[in-house]
């Protein structure tokens, strides 16, 4: 059995699929707010910062594990309520103009989140298709006509905000179930420090 390592292999970020999904979130909100929300506002500043520091702090965490779990857990959690934020500005980006919020059981979501974008283009495809369907009075793509009023009357921008928010849905998600794990790890395993006498530990008794 090989001896525990004191820095455990660390980083690989670019692998997690809270990464991925909060990457493409922060692509899809720059795109968003470049199109309807003013270049010159705070609003704009803001959002466009909420989704980079998710992605930013995910991989910083995923970074600092190799010496600190503490810290790993505090920047994932960060991540997290970038992510909250950033909802929040999307609902209030609807709520302010009386767009609908799409329920947690608008099929429209499933359906989105089961294309499964790998990029802000196919979001934006997505949504062009969606908003067609629309206007042609379909809501599927079994063209099942709409059974309510509301879906009808969006506009583009109200789909595209809708869609951002199934993905931060997702992506918040993935973080929470992240930040559980990191949490039974650090419980069970320790931190640097615990490592550290572990492996002198180990040490002196193969000296010995």
């Amino acid at each position: 059995m090989l001896p525990e390592p004191l820095i455990p292999k660390h980083g690989g970020y670019r692998k997690l699929k809270s990464f991925q999904v909060a990457e493409l979130v922060y692509d899809v909100t720059v795109r968003f707010c470049d199109r309807y929300i003013d270049r010159r506002s705070r609003t704009h500043d803001q959002m466009v910062q909420a989704a980079r520091s998710g992605i930013q702090n995910i991989a910083e965490g995923s970074v600092v594990s190799g010496t600190s779990r503490k810290m790993e857990i505090k920047l994932t959690n960060v991540a997290r309520a970038s992510l909250e934020e950033l909802r929040r500005d999307y609902e209030d980006f609807l709520r302010q103009r009386g767009f609908h919020i799409w329920k947690l059981l608008d099929p429209r979501r499933a359906e989105l989140i089961a294309r499964r974008p790998a990029n802000a283009d196919e979001v934006a495809l997505w949504v062009k298709e969606q908003y067609r369907r629309q206007q042609n009075g379909q809501d599927g793509q079994d063209g099942q006509s709409i059974q309510s009023t509301e879906s009808i009357s969006e506009p583009v921008e109200a789909v595209a905000a809708n869609a951002a928010l199934t993905l931060i849905a997702v992506a918040s998600s993935l973080l929470d179930r992240q930040l559980a794990a990191q949490a039974a790890a650090f419980e069970k395993e320790g931190g640097f420090t615990e490592r550290l006498h572990r492996v002198r530990s180990a040490r002196r008794s193969g000296a010995g």
